[in-house]
């Protein structure tokens, strides 16, 4: 049932051969990995204006020189992370930067600040997507939370069928949501330039009462500087491409420099043609929480609780196209479902960034295990799971999400740049071709300024959000960074406590084995256990039983020595009535009496089929299992007896041997090292 499940969620599995089916052409890959930075469009813009609004209408003016300094920095950051996928095209991206060129620590600096910015962007675009839907439903407004939780459900089960799958999905809903906002756009400009129209969107008579009056410079500047941090979030994204480049198809690097290039252009025009638009078209926006006290109405009164306030590109589409008409229906319906499918970046990026990590054994090593659909699976279910419990934990508050975003972004931007400097200065000085040294040369200065750009920022964006939300983040990357090196440190010291030394005959081949087959009746599974425990030879053997109930133990030993086993039977006392204590106390007397000697336990198991079965069986040899491994020079072999309904999940089986070997452990890890291997 389970595994049906599964197949009409996820789909039939994937050979690793097919691989290359699943690499990304251009078309399918900047839905794909730049549907976060496109959609920013949606709430960056506003987000500035809602900043600036503290101060007044007055304070819209310095809205276009925001704007444009934030377009600078996209420009920076796109032409500075070009240069990054040419010479890195392995998808680690800025960890992998950071690491080559700054060291360990700084790699995982940058991995843990993209981990919570991954999933922060899933949070916040989901919870976004939720407020623009809610705004016309009310069933969704009135369960903000557990509908956005659905949504991130929804979006790991498409990803979790593979990329492909997954960017033919997205694929036009992003171009739809392209094409309406950069046509919106066009037609806006001609309206204004061409025709000498005069757009009005349905705030344009509306006033704000400024929260901040009579500002000093220095506040002024300080209230620029935060609408300049939270208009930053428009770069959100930018790095996904860097990461997933071993997704496309090749050539890889020149594929993923071009979609990086087209995805800079076409963010940067929307961004900046709804900014310009929507100050042509009057739109006012408040902070959501006092938008009913502060938004004026043109006859002074406040527009009230009963108010919805517009997002922006609902305020432009209503002033370009008209409110009533199909084109504007058309934009709202296409950006609230890129809002939804922004998180897709992250779907594709947190995976990736997770695979390189545990490869470097720095996270579990499962994280860079490929799923059925050829897609890493369990990086996408962590994904999920964190986004989910943001979500959860905020009550899908876009405001207070917003609040922790983009600190991590920068902390990797900067690294990166510099990591990149670092790179060219190094290359330069063995690279004697005039020709690769002048493009190295203009790379590193690109680097360089995008470097110091980027740093600029982060400090503009600590400094402007830290009280109001980002110490979270700036508490949660440590964390996470001390949990990668703890990791770290623990496979590094099982690699070394397994390593074969020189006196390896001497320390791992035991004297003498003594085994013990665990008795509780004569029947099946028991016979088994006996015959096969007698088949491995070893030096000594015995059935061990434990006599708890006094009349029990005794018919057992008639019984035993009746039917003339020839296997000596120990009975063990149990004055409490207790199973697993008596065995190890007796596995530990036979280890202490022969230190060099092994012991082996050989356990017979009931294999059932359904899983309410396995609640019924088999709890006491997993409870001696959990606590025999743990015991040095024991080894435990279970010999399983298939009951009828485990036919169902295999088929009736062939004859086969008497019972089967499970490989002795001492722990998960070593499970995990030898699987390794």
């Amino acid at each position: 049932m389970t595994d049906l499940l599964k197949r009409l969620l996820v789909g039939r599995a994937l050979r690793s051969g097919q691989l290359h089916e699943q690499l990304l052409p251009k078309r399918i890959a900047l839905p794909v990995f730049a549907s976060d930075a496109l959609s920013s469009v949606a709430y960056a813009p506003q987000e500035i204006l809602i900043i600036l609004s503290l101060a007044g209408v007055s304070f819209y003016a310095y809205s276009p020189w925001v704007a444009a300094a934030v377009v600078v920095v996209m420009l920076t950051v796109v032409a500075s992370y070009r240069q990054n996928v040419h010479a890195y095209p392995s998808g680690g991206g800025d960890y992998e930067v950071a690491t080559t060129n700054l060291g360990q620590n700084a790699g995982l600096t940058v991995a843990s600040a993209l981990m919570v910015d991954y999933v922060l962007t899933v949070a916040v675009s989901v919870a976004n997507g939720v407020d623009y839907v809610g705004a016309t439903i009310p069933f969704v407004a009135a369960h903000k939370p557990a509908v956005a939780i659905g949504i991130v459900v929804l979006l790991t089960v498409v990803n979790l069928r593979g990329l492909r799958e997954s960017g033919s999905a997205f694929a036009f809903p992003t171009y739809a949501f392209m094409a309406a906002v950069l046509g919106m756009v066009a037609w806006g400009g001609v309206r204004l330039l061409l025709f000498g129209d005069e757009l009005r969107a349905p705030s344009a008579d509306f006033d704000i009462v400024p929260e901040q009056t009579n500002l000093t410079a220095f506040a002024a500047a300080f209230l620029v500087l935060r609408a300049f941090s939270t208009g930053c979030a428009a770069l959100t994204g930018v790095e996904a491409i860097s990461n997933g480049v071993p997704a496309f198809r090749k050539p890889k690097s020149g594929n993923a420099a071009a979609t990086l290039l087209m995805m800079g252009l076409i963010a940067i025009s929307m961004f900046g043609g709804i900014i310009a638009l929507g100050l042509a078209s009057g739109v006012k926006v408040a902070d959501p929480s006092v938008v009913a006290e502060d938004l004026l109405r043109p006859d002074g009164t406040p527009v009230g609780p009963g108010y919805h306030q517009q997002p922006i590109i609902s305020q432009v589409a209503d002033a370009v196209f008209g409110g009533g008409s199909l084109l504007f229906v058309v934009i709202s319906a296409v950006t609230a479902l890129i809002l939804f499918l922004a998180a897709n970046t992250a779907f594709n990026g947190f995976p990736v960034l997770g695979s390189i990590l545990a490869q470097d054994r720095f996270l579990p090593r499962q994280l860079h295990t490929r799923g059925d659909r050829l897609a890493f699976s369990n990086g996408i279910v962590i994904l999920a799971a964190a986004a989910c419990l943001l979500l959860w934990g905020f009550q899908a508050d876009v405001s207070r999400l917003l609040n922790l975003y983009i600190v991590g972004v920068f902390v990797s931007f900067t690294l990166s740049q510099t990591g990149m400097v670092i790179h060219w200065t190094r290359h330069l000085k063995t690279e004697t071709d005039a020709r690769v040294r002048h493009q190295m040369h203009r790379s590193r200065a690109i680097n360089f300024f995008g470097g110091v750009m980027t740093g600029l920022v982060l400090v503009v964006v600590l400094l402007t959000k830290f009280l109001v939300g980002a110490w979270i983040v700036c508490i949660a990357m440590p964390v996470l960074f001390l949990m990668m090196k703890g990791i770290r440190r623990h496979y590094d010291n099982v690699a070394a406590e397994l390593e074969i030394t020189g006196d390896y005959d001497t320390t791992m081949l035991p004297a003498r084995n003594h085994a013990i087959v665990l008795v509780s009746k004569i029947h099946k599974p028991t016979m088994r256990a006996l015959a096969y425990a007698r088949a491995t030879r070893p030096s000594t053997l015995e059935a061990v039983t434990v006599g708890v109930e006094g009349a029990e133990a005794r018919q057992l030993q008639e019984e035993w020595e009746r039917r003339g086993i020839p296997v000596p039977l120990k009975m063990l006392d149990s004055p409490y009535r207790e199973i697993t204590q008596p065995i190890l106390d007796y596995v530990k007397h036979l280890r202490r009496r022969s230190p060099r000697d092994v012991v082996t336990v050989f356990i017979p198991e009931y294999v059932v089929g359904h899983w309410w079965e396995h609640l019924l069986h088999n709890q006491s040899a997993l409870r001696l299992k959990a606590r025999l491994l743990f015991k040095p020079g024991v080894m435990v072999t279970s010999v399983p007896w298939q009951l009828h309904s485990s036919d169902r999940l295999t088929g009736r089986p062939e004859p086969a041997a008497p019972g089967s070997v499970r490989r002795p452990s001492r722990g998960r890890a070593e499970d995990e090292e030898i699987g390794a291997r």
